[in-house]
Parts: structure tokens; C-alpha cells; sequence
């Protein structure tokens, strides 16, 4: 499945290192990815989701919103980086996400951000911006089936928590 997006800036824990480890840590994180998720599986587990979107956003010293795009069986379409941001937030513009999922042809999607901080408590602003995306994709037809916060080494499910 193609990442995009991945962090290379000023605030990624890859700054600093030289071209061939950067490589050697995109081919672990894609071998990874593959163990938690074989050819054809689906993304129909939370524990699966979770951690796999911890691959990606764990140990980030800023905020980075995310999204996961898949197919009408919830295969894996895409994981895409959109926005950074700093210590305590990002922007996200839901125009941006509603552009990707129609170009990733997404019949569904898995929202994702990271909490530097460590905390797993979504924020009031985390809700809204669930809320204002589940609405923008609807019009599209692309189902928002979770948001994922990522937070050190764990990860929270806002749909098994009941906010979307």
C-alpha cells in the first residue's frame, strides 16, 4: 500500500540521518506494514488499524494528521500524511481530505492524528474536526469509519469509545 506524505521535515525523528538509513527505515516500516497486514487482508480489525497507524505516527515530536484510505472491503488503498503541525496542534482543511479520497477513488477512510504528549484523551477540538470531516465526506459517499490518536506507544480508538 503507498504512504504518503511520510515525514522528512525539521521536527521528524529522521532528520539528521544520512540517505541509506532513511532508506533502511522506509523498507522496515513497509515490511512491517506487510506483518500486520498481509496481501488482501482487510483493515476490519481496530488492533489492526491501531497499529499499523502507530507504525507511522509514534514517537513524532509534532502533531501530524493522517489518513488511511480503503476500498469498499476496507482494503488499504493509501496512508496519507496531509497536515504537520506543531507541539499541541495541527490545521486541517477538510477540503484537502475530501480531494484525496476522491483521488484514491476511497469508499471509506480512517482518520489519524498523533499526541506528542503522550495522551490518549481526545481534545473537544479533536471531536469537532471528526464531526466536520464525517460530514464533508458523506457528501461524497466515503464513510468515516474511525478516528485513531495516537499517543506514545498506544493508541485510541474514538469509535470504540463512542464519539463518532
Amino acid at each position: 500500500m503507498h504512504a504518503y506524505g511520510v515525514a522528512h521535515g525539521s521536527s521528524s525523528l529522521r532528520r539528521g540521518l544520512r540517505a541509506r538509513e532513511s532508506a533502511v527505515i522506509e523498507r522496515a516500516l513497509e515490511i512491517l506494514g506487510a506483518y500486520i497486514r498481509g496481501p488482501g487482508d482487510v483493515f476490519d480489525s481496530s488492533d489492526f488499524v491501531k497499529q499499523y497507524l502507530m507504525l507511522h505516527l509514534a514517537g513524532e515530536p509534532c502533531e501530524h494528521f493522517a489518513v488511511l484510505y480503503l476500498d469498499a472491503q476496507n482494503r488499504g488503498i493509501a496512508f496519507e500524511r496531509h497536515f504537520s503541525g506543531t507541539l499541541t496542534q495541527t490545521s486541517v482543511y477538510p477540503r484537502e481530505i475530501v480531494c484525496a479520497a476522491l483521488q484514491h477513488r476511497a469508499a471509506a477512510v480512517v482518520l489519524a492524528h498523533n499526541h506528542p504528549s503522550g495522551s490518549l484523551q481526545p481534545s473537544r477540538a479533536d471531536e469537532a474536526l471528526t464531526h466536520t470531516l464525517k460530514q464533508a465526506l458523506a457528501l461524497v459517499d466515503v464513510r468515516v469509519l474511525d478516528h485513531v490518536i495516537v499517543g506514545g506507544t498506544q493508541a485510541l480508538s474514538m469509535a470504540e469509545q463512542g464519539l463518532i
